[in-house]
């Protein structure tokens, strides 16, 4: 569940999504990677919808900061406190890769015109057995299009980091970090949150006191360390926010 404006939303449970049959819709831009031609963008139709009707009940104010990505983002229920200066956004949903944000940004992004997003996605796209190098295209994808319609958005890529529960994945977490990051100093709109020693002892062991029972998701510890990581790359607070 998530709380949002005073409402309840549904959210589904990160899980390896299902292979799907190839999509009937029309032909997407050439950004768009080739494999979200087969990707099925319906199962988040209920949960897109209900942030959709909760926009229409109170709208978020534009010009703010949106985070946006998958259970990581949908779970942060202390966002607005964590960064209280700020008119915060939250728009995750669990189980998301970064091809979901960029294919719903018409709904749940562009209407907002936020001045920076902060993106937190990838770890399922590993998770279902995309390699680093075909995940980092697909966030390229995300930067052209959300930097052709908001030019003058900074996009900040929240780095992934091991989780107990995905530990075997963490070289491959790792290798679409440091593409990301490369491609970030080329780039001046474009920012990268570095995490991913976050959740390691000094020796590069997991630290499961950060996770919850799952051992994949933050707890409020977790939560408190990845906000100490975002919070020097949110811009200066605007008056009245």
């Amino acid at each position: 569940m998530i709380v949002l404006c005073g409402l309840v939303l549904p959210a589904a449970c990160t899980e390896r999504p299902r292979s799907q049959s190839p999509s009937r819709s029309a032909a997407p831009p050439a950004t768009t990677p080739a494999a979200a031609l087969t990707h099925n963008f319906a199962r988040w139709e209920k949960e897109i919808s209900a942030y959709e009707q909760a926009d229409r009940i109170r709208p978020p104010a534009k010009g703010g900061i949106l985070f946006i990505g998958s259970s990581t983002i949908r779970m942060w229920k202390t966002l607005a406190a964590d960064f209280p200066e700020h008119a915060v956004v939250n728009r995750g949903f669990g189980g998301s890769q970064i091809v979901d944000s960029t294919h719903f940004a018409e709904r749940i992004i562009f209407p907002y015109q936020p001045r920076m997003i902060f993106l937190r996605a990838g770890g399922n796209d590993i998770h279902a057995g995309k390699s680093a190098s075909q995940v980092f295209k697909e966030y390229k994808a995300f930067v052209a299009k959300v930097h052709a319609r908001l030019p003058q958005t900074q996009i900040a890529y929240i780095a992934l980091c091991p989780a107990p529960a995905r530990w075997i994945e963490r070289d491959a977490n790792k290798a679409l970090n440091d593409l990301v990051k490369a491609y970030t100093r080329q780039h001046d709109y474009l920012k990268y949150v570095e995490t991913y020693d976050m959740s390691l002892t000094p020796d590069g062991q997991a630290r499961p006191e950060l996770f919850v029972a799952d051992r994949l998701h933050f707890n409020t510890d977790g939560y408190r360390l990845l906000a100490e990581r975002v919070r020097p790359f949110l811009p200066p607070a605007r008056s009245g926010n």
